[in-house]
């Protein structure tokens, strides 16, 4: 495991929200302004800290809030079942099957973004959802810090629901987050960018074409060709964007180039200077 990926190059500290609930590690990187990077299934990996590791090398402040599954463990297709079997999916502070909703988490989300860009500067602060978590960055925009949203493969609410239903169209989040985000992001000349690859179960087209209707043309869809993606042989469809299927050795091909975008984003949207060391 290469520095980039390990919990060690990482500051940990404890954050609570204002209202007492929630109490969450998060790990911290860099120097700028602040990026809340949400890990995705099963939990805060070290694919996560490698991309995580390279905001900070662009010159910002990474924040990766430790939500669920065990910190710094390798992804395995067991770990996420072993996840989901341990209570993920009843938890208070997530909505899985929820579709007009946001998971109460993000409250918390919210309060760290606040914190965080008091202390970092800049512009504003950046935030990346990834697959369980990929809606959250959505939801978070009703706190006037985040500046730029990124959604990574948004997989909740499950694409099939209790009793069957199918809901691959729901967007998770309410009609009022919703409406604050294609506000802000008109009023403020923002953009939000969501990820996914073609043919990903868990990210429908009907969900894509959903943010679209909802959030209007300063959603940017980014929809990768699966036949770009890095090969995972524990995980037939590709789906992890920024992480798993990310092919890290193809510096011109679309998913890291991809991934040069997201960072780019962050790094205009929250006005970062070229960054002198990624140390803590």
């Amino acid at each position: 495991m290469s520095d980039e990926e390990s919990l060690e190059a990482f500051q940990r500290f404890e954050f609570t929200d204002p209202e007492g609930r929630w109490t969450r590690p998060v790990y911290r990187r860099g120097a700028g302004p602040a990026v809340i990077v949400i890990h995705e299934m099963p939990g805060l990996h070290p694919l996560v800290l490698r991309f995580a590791s390279r905001v900070a090398e662009a010159g910002m402040t990474v924040f990766c809030p430790h939500l669920f599954g065990e910190a710094g463990k390798p992804v395995r297709p067991l770990n996420a079942v072993a996840t989901m079997v341990s209570g993920i999916c009843i938890r208070r502070e997530f909505n899985v099957w929820a579709t007009d909703r946001s998971s109460p988490i993000v409250d918390w989300l919210r309060a760290l973004a606040r914190q965080v860009h008091a202390e970092c500067g800049g512009r504003g602060v950046g935030a990346v959802g990834m697959c369980f978590t990929g809606n959250f960055a959505l939801a978070m925009m009703t706190e006037p810090a985040v500046v730029a949203p990124v959604l990574s493969q948004p997989s909740l609410p499950l694409t099939l629901g209790p009793g069957g239903k199918r809901r691959g169209a729901a967007i998770g989040a309410s009609p009022a987050e919703v409406a604050c985000a294609r506000r802000r992001l008109e009023d403020e000349d923002l953009t939000m960018l969501g990820l996914r690859f073609h043919g990903d179960p868990f990210v429908s087209d009907a969900r894509f074409r959903a943010y679209e209707a909802a959030l209007g043309p300063r959603f940017e869809a980014v929809e990768l060709d699966p036949k770009d993606a890095a090969a995972y042989p524990m995980m037939a469809t590709p789906h992890s964007v920024l992480t798993v299927h990310l092919k890290d050795d193809d510096p011109d091909g679309p998913t890291k180039q991809t991934e040069q975008r997201v960072i780019a984003f962050f790094k205009a949207r929250t006005a970062a200077q070229p960054a002198v060391s990624a140390a803590p």
